[in-house]
């Protein structure tokens, strides 16, 4: 076919192409897509079944017995949110630099890493414990048992991502005159991130459930402290709303952690 018609063909291909939603809108639309229909086998199991809200209200419910004290829940997502980041800068920061030192001294690694290996022994609400006695019941404290939780996948993440680094490279680079910090940050790192991103991504749901163990021990705000006045006066309905947040902000931050992931180590979905 030639002459107008095909020419017509042809832009009515490049309109089609030029209108395909971007790659993220789609994702988007998928998820909420696929939320819409878990809302609506929730709501209808419990209906169908006959399902006693003691054990699994109706997600109508829920939500709107969420709606009915918005101040609450939002102001206890925003602490768990300040608690859960700090917690999962410092350890994530701490847990590469430890991954470091761990990899450039071999010595420090042996007296060292041992005592991080029997700190992750002990339980998370005996260490809770004890960080709220020293520090009260303030955002550091929950901030130092999301940090507890953190670190050490990090640490052990980061040593076996530098330790994958291929010598016949870093020979390559020593040729060429590279230092010791041009070998970091030009070969080791980048080889490293995704081990790295891989304990990060854990780290993410490690964090929450450290800031959320922490307010257990005592405090006005946060998520843990609802779930935890729910469970004292039996309120089912009030239980789920807590897991719901929970759950919304550790989805959400999981997806950030893996999209920055994307972002850092696209060489990784390439291959």
């Amino acid at each position: 076919m030639s002459g107008p018609a095909a020419t017509s063909l042809s832009e009515a291909a490049a309109a089609t192409r030029s209108i395909t939603m971007p790659d993220s809108l789609r994702k988007l639309i998928r998820l909420l897509l696929g939320l819409a229909i878990a809302a609506v086998i929730w709501e209808g199991a419990v209906i169908l079944f006959g399902i006693r809200p003691y054990y699994l209200p109706r997600l109508s419910t829920i939500l709107l017995a969420m709606a009915a004290t918005p101040r609450a829940y939002v102001d206890g997502f925003l602490r768990t949110l300040a608690e859960t980041l700090i917690g999962f800068a410092s350890g994530g920061a701490f847990g590469v630099l430890m991954g470091i030192v761990f990899f450039r001294v071999r010595a420090l690694r042996e007296m060292i890493f041992p005592i991080f290996v029997v700190s992750q022994t002990i339980p998370v609400i005996a260490f809770g414990a004890l960080v709220v006695l020293w520090f009260g019941n303030t955002l550091l404290a929950k901030a130092i048992i999301a940090f507890y939780l953190t670190f050490f996948p990090v640490t052990v993440n980061t040593l076996l991502g530098l330790e994958t680094v291929d010598p016949k490279q870093v020979a390559l680079m020593r040729s060429f005159g590279a230092s010791n910090r041009q070998l970091l940050l030009r070969l080791q790192l980048p080889t490293a991130l995704p081990q790295i991103f891989v304990a990060l991504r854990l780290a993410a749901s490690l964090s929450l459930v450290g800031a959320i163990v922490g307010e257990w021990f005592g405090d006005t705000t946060g998520l843990g402290v609802l779930l935890l006045q729910a469970m004292f006066t039996e309120n089912v309905v009030a239980i789920w709303g807590a897991l719901l947040a929970a759950a919304l902000l550790g989805t959400g931050f999981y997806a950030v952690v893996a999209a920055v992931e994307r972002r850092l180590v696209f060489w990784s979905a390439e291959q």
